[in-house]
C-alpha cells in the first residue's frame, strides 16, 4: 500500500503557501502532513498536485494506492481505517471526503465510490490558511506523542529552569539548551536534533523547534509555536509557524502567523494580530480575488516563500504577503502584497524574476540547499500566474 495526498481542486484558496508546494507539504504541529502520514501508516507517501509543481513533488501510483485528502490531519483512528479501505469505497467525515480507493488506479471520479463514515469523533481538516495556527496546539501535542513514544530524551542541563513535568520536554541528540526557562505546564516542548536554545530564552509550551534551528538569546516564545528546520528566531513570538529555513532573528513581535520557507523578517519588525476595534479579521483570498472573513479575532501575517522585509517593518492585522516579495520603507504596506513585489507603503514595483532567482540561490546556498531548475520553474510559474495582481 502507498498513500497519495491529493490537493483539492480549489487549491488556490491556500495561496501563497500552496503556490510553491502541495498542501501535503504544509507543516502543522511538529511535522508536515506528509510526515504525519508516514509515521501513522508506515508506508510511502507522495503527492498528487498541480501540474506546474508536480515534477518536484512526485506522485507514485500502484494498484494498492489509497488517495487521501491532503487537507486532513491524521489520527490513530483514521490511520487504522484507511489501511482497510477497499477498492470502490471512500471514507468520509461529516460530508468531507477523507480517503478513497479505486478499482482502476487511473480512475478519478470520486462520485462513483460508496461512502463509509469514519468512526473518528474529531478530525482536523484545514479549510483556510488560518487553520494552520488555529489547529497548531492540538497537532503539536499529537506529534509530540508520536515522535517521543518509547524514546529517551537527552537530559536538560542543570543551568536551566523547568516549570512543569519533565516528561513533557524532549531534547533530541545534539541539541543545546542553556540558561533558559522552559514551562511545560502549558504544553509539551520539543527540541530537534542539533537545535540550539541560547541563553535567557523563555518558552511556554506547546512549542517545537526543528533540526538545526536556533532560538536567539532572550527570545520570548508563547505556544502554540512551531519552528521548522534551520530557522533562526528571536524576539517575541506567539502561536505562529515558520515552515522552515526562515529567519526572524531579532527583536519584534510575530503573532498568529504563518511564514513560508526562505523568508527573512528584519530587526524590530512587528505584525498586528488584533484590530483596534476588536472586529473579525479578513484575509485576502487568491480564489475569490477579494478579502474574506476568517471568523477570527486574532489573525496576523501570512508570508509566502522567498519573501523578506527590512528593519522596522510594520504589518497590519490580517496581512498576506505573496511569494518573492521585498518589503521596506516607513508606514504599513497594504493588507495584500502581490507576489514578486518590491517596495512598501510609498509604492510598489515589480521584483524582476531574474533578481529573485539570484537572491534565492544565494540564500539557499547558505543552508547548503541547491536552488534547482525545478525551483526556478515553480517561481517563474508563480510570477506568470499572479501577473494580474501587479497593477502598479
Amino acid at each position: 500500500m502507498n498513500i497519495i495526498l491529493f490537493d483539492p481542486s480549489d487549491r488556490e484558496r491556500f495561496f501563497p503557501l500552496a503556490a510553491t508546494r502541495p498542501i501535503g507539504a504544509f507543516r502543522i504541529g511538529i511535522l508536515t502532513l506528509k510526515e504525519k502520514w508516514e509515521h501513522h501508516v508506515a508506508c510511502e507517501v507522495s503527492f498528487e498536485t498541480a501540474a506546474r509543481i508536480q515534477k518536484k513533488f512526485t506522485c507514485t501510483k500502484n494498484a494498492k494506492s489509497i488517495f487521501v485528502n491532503a487537507c486532513v490531519c491524521p489520527n490513530e483512528t483514521l490511520a487504522s481505517e484507511i489501511k482497510n479501505v477497499m477498492p470502490g469505497f471512500a471514507l468520509s467525515y461529516q460530508g468531507t471526503l477523507i480517503a478513497a480507493a479505486f478499482t482502476n488506479i487511473d480512475e478519478s471520479d470520486f462520485s462513483t465510490l460508496q461512502l463509509i463514515e469514519t468512526k473518528a469523533t474529531s478530525v482536523n481538516i484545514i479549510k483556510q490558511l488560518s487553520d494552520l495556527f488555529t489547529f497548531n496546539d492540538q497537532e503539536l501535542r499529537a506529534d509530540y506523542k508520536l515522535l517521543t513514544a518509547n524514546k529517551k530524551s537527552q537530559p536538560l542541563p542543570s543551568n536551566n529552569a523547568l516549570i512543569g513535568d519533565i516528561s513533557q520536554l524532549f531534547i533530541e541528540e545534539g541539541a543545546v539548551v542553556n540558561a533558559s526557562i522552559l514551562n511545560t505546564k502549558t504544553g509539551p516542548i520539543y527540541i530537534g536534533s542539533n537545535a540550539e536554545m541560547m541563553e535567557g530564552c523563555m518558552v511556554r509550551g506547546p512549542f517545537a523547534m526543528g533540526d538545526h534551528s536556533v532560538l536567539k538569546m532572550g527570545a520570548k516564545i508563547y505556544g502554540a509555536t512551531t519552528l521548522g528546520p534551520e530557522c533562526r528566531v528571536g524576539g517575541e513570538v506567539n502561536n505562529s509557524l515558520l515552515f522552515g529555513y526562515s529567519n526572524k532573528g531579532h527583536d519584534g513581535f510575530l503573532g498568529n502567523s504563518v511564514i513560508g520557507e526562505w523568508c527573512n523578517i528584519g530587526a524590530d519588525s512587528n505584525n498586528s494580530n488584533l484590530k483596534n476595534n476588536y472586529a473579525e479579521v479578513k484575509l485576502w483570498s487568491y480564489k475569490s480575488d477579494r478579502f474574506e472573513r476568517t471568523g477570527l479575532q486574532f489573525c496576523g501575517l501570512i508570508m509566502g516563500d522567498h519573501s523578506k522585509c527590512a528593519i522596522n517593518t510594520m504589518f497590519n492585522t490580517g496581512t498576506v504577503i505573496g511569494v518573492a516579495c521585498n518589503i521596506f520603507g516607513s508606514g504599513f504596506p497594504r493588507n495584500f502584497v502581490p507576489d514578486f513585489s518590491w517596495g512598501g507603503a510609498q509604492g510598489m514595483e515589480v521584483y524582476a524574476p531574474d533578481k529573485v532567482y539570484d537572491v534565492a540561490k544565494l540564500v539557499m546556498d547558505r543552508r547548503h540547499v541547491e536552488f534547482t531548475d525545478d525551483d526556478k520553474a515553480i517561481l517563474g510559474n508563480v510570477f506568470e500566474q499572479t501577473a494580474k495582481y501587479r497593477k502598479f
